[in-house]
């Protein structure tokens, strides 16, 4: 069965893998905001597609029966145009989402709907420990009334200004993060709700130093055949 992935995370390099060992003939596309990604099993391509068009196109022309989107649940614009692009051209569309995080009940998680809402809501003063990735980093840049990190698996192509930078990739030990709050006193992190257990050690470690989380919400999708684990996924690939 010809399968195109869309990835850029560790579970779609595994599915490509698990699929690739099935006998499928598997294409894992990449955005490429990674210069190093790690490689996946079969074949692989890096670029956008040109929007819900080209998609489509792309689908048709490489005769693809499946599509996985197996991108960050924040991913955004490429999981609402892969629903667009299935829905145009009939291919199945199944969508690996990995589990959110439940906040534990001892824990006091500030819930907000954008990456713009986590930057308005730090305190004057306070000292925030950023890791929602590259995107929307120009808020945090513009809070220069905050002491502010951000970690990042790469540099930015942007002027952080004021704000620190941590290069570092996942996952992260319970350790480690204890000695980045002792060096940095942080009095905020800030969050998606990427789920995993990679980088689950900083919630741990803020709910013991009595930091606030602000935890930014996912976004919502349209229609597809959902999963949670790799094994669903494989699963699904032969009976949707």
């Amino acid at each position: 069965m010809k399968i195109l992935i869309l990835g850029g995370t560790t579970e779609a390099r595994e599915l490509a893998e698990r699929l690739t060992a099935l006998g499928h003939d598997v294409t894992t596309s990449l955005a490429g905001r990674t210069r190093r990604p790690a490689l996946p099993a079969g074949q692989l391509r890096v670029g956008k597609f040109g929007g819900v068009p080209g998609l489509v196109g792309y689908l048709k022309a490489a005769g693809v029966e499946r599509l996985v989107d197996a991108t960050h649940p924040y991913a955004g614009l490429i999981s609402v145009n892969a629903v667009a692009a299935a829905q145009a051209s009939g291919v199945p569309l199944i969508r690996y989402m990995r589990p959110a995080w439940d906040e534990p009940a001892d824990a006091a998680w500030l819930h907000v709907p954008t990456i713009e809402a986590a930057a308005a809501a730090l305190p004057p003063n306070a000292h925030g420990f950023i890791t929602t990735g590259h995107q929307g980093l120009e808020y945090f840049v513009g809070r220069d009334d905050c002491r502010l990190v951000a970690r990042l698996i790469e540099v930015p192509q942007i002027d952080l200004g004021h704000m620190e930078l941590l290069i570092d990739t996942p996952p992260h030990s319970l350790a480690s993060e204890r000695s980045l709050f002792d060096r940095y006193d942080f009095t905020h992190l800030v969050s998606k709700n990427s789920g995993g257990a990679a980088t689950w050690a900083k919630l741990d470690v803020a709910r013991e130093r009595g930091a606030t989380v602000i935890m930014v919400a996912r976004p919502a999708y349209g229609p597809a055949h959902e999963v949670g684990t790799v094994d669903e996924a494989v699963a699904a690939v032969a009976t949707h």
